[in-house]
């Protein structure tokens, strides 16, 4: 076994470069990859299509080749993101696509903020005092019910005829560091 703090930093470079040829040599085979565990092959999902009344079908490969019954893209189908860029006037890269419910989404949002930070390096939530969430009103009582769980303070932000009230929106945002969030309900 090569120990690389042991080496130059010419014998590095003359490493690096072999693994990188290495590497773009066997890129170049064109061989697709996933080392996701756990994941079942077609075989595996076909069993189950029975159970569903159904034959395998190509219905169940997206353009990019994924089988959408198995474990697939991170922020979801591409052909699900596009229906609803589309029907939302957004471009697809700002759609999100994950599990069925976007409270099971904001719960987890919520929890990784206070237990690890929002960007990599910075200070959990959890670690910075009183959190604040901004919270239009009338609300969606599940948002207001994580943020009693977790301890976030709650600020009432009233509704005009426009919408939230933005100019205080503005004013807390700008003078009140504790302030980490805001609720929102959807457009639709």
């Amino acid at each position: 076994m090569k120990s690389y703090e042991k080496m130059t930093a010419k014998e590095r470079e003359r490493e690096y470069a072999a693994v990188k040829k290495q590497y773009e040599e066997l890129k170049a085979l064109g061989r697709p990859l996933d080392m996701s565990r756990g994941k079942p092959n077609s075989v595996q999902l076909d069993l189950s299509m029975g159970l569903l009344g159904q034959e395998p079908t190509e219905l169940i490969i997206t353009y990019k080749g994924t089988d959408v019954r198995n474990y697939g893209e991170l922020a979801g189908v591409d052909e699900c993101k596009q229906l609803f860029a589309d029907l939302l006037g957004l471009e697809q890269k700002n759609i999100i696509m994950g599990g069925q419910s976007s409270l099971s989404l904001m719960y987890d949002c919520v929890v990784r903020a206070l237990l690890l930070g929002v960007y990599n390096g910075s200070k959990p939530w959890g670690q910075q005092g009183t959190i604040k969430f901004l919270c239009p009103v009338p609300g969606y009582d599940r948002h207001f019910a994580i943020c009693q769980e977790f301890g976030i303070e709650m600020i009432n932000i009233p509704m005009t005829a426009d919408g939230p009230d933005m100019d205080m929106i503005k004013q807390y945002v700008e003078s009140d560091p504790q302030v980490k969030g805001i609720w929102g309900g959807p457009k639709y």
